[in-house]
């Protein structure tokens, strides 16, 4: 077995964790805020009406802000695969590096390429060609998104490659094929939809500021309701798109599924967990119950996995220790097949240092049959492939709670300001106060799930996190992660400063 500092894995864990929650403040309101700017643009170009005008620039100095701190981050993240997982980039660079260019080389070059129109063209271009480049800004943010999450994408789901054992790296095959990724295509229709809803939120929470202390009530009334519209829209979107992620996420990573609901023992019929507190000391394969208290809907878990009411939905033991009753292959007998595929590849690698070739062919031959599993042959125990279940569970359970509230909230707004009586409302507006809150802390909680749910695994099955890490000494990443932490610290300030002396200033001071 490769021997692998444990503290290095877990602070190299830490500190891409915590600059990717940092970044993950910024990008769901980039991506939400660029449409809900060219949506109120559009309206000025059609109505000719200053008002919208003032509306949009108001709203776009706060994309602007936001934008700009957004970058900043998403550098030094794209930087970390480099300095902390090294070993990541160099064996998957063939595949994870082409998506990240291409977003870079066209999709960040689109947007970049509009941005001075969108922000200085107002007197210096027409109308309409000021209103086409809000709309490029906007589709750029978001096919930069398309392009992370294919990246993504592949990470939960390798498909498209072949390992080429020369040189013991991930290798393109089908480019199509990693981009139509079906993970990665609910992964990005499910997170550029939560940051609509982001971006809704927000836009509803500072309007509700503006009404409780009767301020720019107009500019308040009129963005509530576009953004009402947009914020109930998506958030109905998100719910079927989540819907999706979650069937994909059943066929691809059960153990994530599993310990997204905290089901120890596999079920026919399985029940959703619609609320539960977990049990702190269940472990797999003991006999204590995992919830001390839970309330579940019937059945509806079989059908989230399998479209099917009544069907089988292994469980965190089942997936550890095998079922064969319902053929389902354990973790044990996936690290056996690990560790003959990682043998019979060091055989090949030696006999072709050997100048061997029959015995490395026979290698080669034997490798194929256990490839798929290669990755748990860097396991030391079965139950190191369980993810952190209490983590896992209270995260997708609270982005659930927050994402089923917020379209009440937005369909609530927006039918009492259709009728006018918006600010008679008062016990409807501090809710909005919170609006944005809970969509920030769905967001956040979303991410949590989604990749601390895939713990061990920086690649599904082929490589576990621990492989993946750069030689570095634990100290070196401490001390950057300090140094991370009070940059973003500062960045995070100075953008909530600024951006609350542009919404004290309003509209007329944009």
């Amino acid at each position: 077995m490769i021997d692998v500092d444990p503290s290095l894995v877990n602070w190299s864990r830490v500190q891409f964790a915590f600059t990717a929650m940092y970044h993950w403040i910024f990008v769901p309101l980039t991506l939400g805020l660029s449409f809900l700017c060219a949506f109120y643009e559009t309206i000025y170009l059609k109505t000719g009406n200053e008002e919208w005008k003032k509306i949009t620039r108001f709203w776009m100095t706060l994309f602007g802000i936001n934008f700009a701190i957004g970058v900043a981050t998403g550098i030094i993240l794209e930087f970390e695969f480099g300095t902390n997982w090294s070993n990541y980039s160099w064996m998957v660079g063939d595949i994870f590096g082409a998506p990240l260019a291409i977003e870079g080389l066209f999709a960040f070059f689109m947007e970049a390429s509009f941005f001075a129109v969108m922000f200085f063209g107002w007197d210096r271009v027409s109308k309409g060609f000021h209103c086409f480049s809000t709309w490029m800004v906007a589709i750029g943010s978001n096919l930069s998104a398309v392009w992370i999450l294919v990246a993504n994408g592949w990470m939960q789901n390798p498909v498209g490659m072949a390992f080429n054992a020369d040189t013991a790296r991930f290798e393109m095959e089908n480019f199509a094929e990693v981009v139509f990724n079906p993970v990665a295509v609910s992964k990005f229709t499910h997170t550029s939809s939560s940051g609509f809803v982001m971006a809704s939120a927000f836009v509803l929470t500072i309007s509700c500021w503006y009404l409780i202390k009767k301020k720019h009530v107009e500019v308040a009334k009129r963005s509530i309701i576009v953004a009402s519209v947009f914020g109930l829209v998506a958030s109905l979107f998100v719910g079927f798109t989540g819907d999706e992620a979650a069937y994909e996420v059943a066929q691809k990573q059960p153990m994530k599924l599993a310990a997204m609901e905290g089901l120890y023992k596999g079920e026919h019929g399985a029940g959703l967990v619609a609320m539960g507190i977990m049990n702190d000391t269940k472990v797999p394969g003991d006999v204590q119950d995992a919830f001390l208290m839970q309330v579940k809907v019937p059945r509806v878990l079989s059908l989230l996995a399998n479209r099917e009411f009544g069907s089988f939905v292994p469980g965190i033991d089942d997936l550890v220790y095998g079922n064969e009753e319902q053929n389902v292959m354990g973790v044990n007998t996936m690290m056996e097949k690990g560790r003959l595929a990682l043998a019979d590849l060091a055989a090949f690698k030696d006999a072709k240092r050997n100048k061997d070739d029959v015995t490395a062919e026979a290698a080669l031959a034997r490798f194929d049959v256990n490839k798929e599993f290669m990755g748990y042959g860097y396991l030391d125990n079965p139950e190191e492939a369980v993810p952190p279940v209490n983590i896992v569970f209270n995260s997708f359970h609270l982005m659930v709670m927050m994402g089923s509230l917020l379209p009440v909230i937005f369909a609530a707004f927006l039918f009492y300001t259709f009728k006018g009586v918006i600010t008679e409302k008062r016990w409807l507006l501090p809710v909005g106060l919170f609006t944005g809150l809970m969509a920030f802390l769905a967001e956040q909680a979303g991410w949590v799930t989604a990749e601390v749910g895939r713990q061990p695994w920086a690649i599904q099955g082929l490589m576990p996190v621990k492989i993946a890490t750069t030689n570095l000494s634990v100290t070196a990443v401490q001390i950057t992660l300090a140094m991370f932490a009070v940059v973003f610290t500062i960045l995070l300030i100075a953008e909530i400063s600024i951006m609350l002396k542009a919404i004290a200033a309003g509209p007329e001071g944009h």
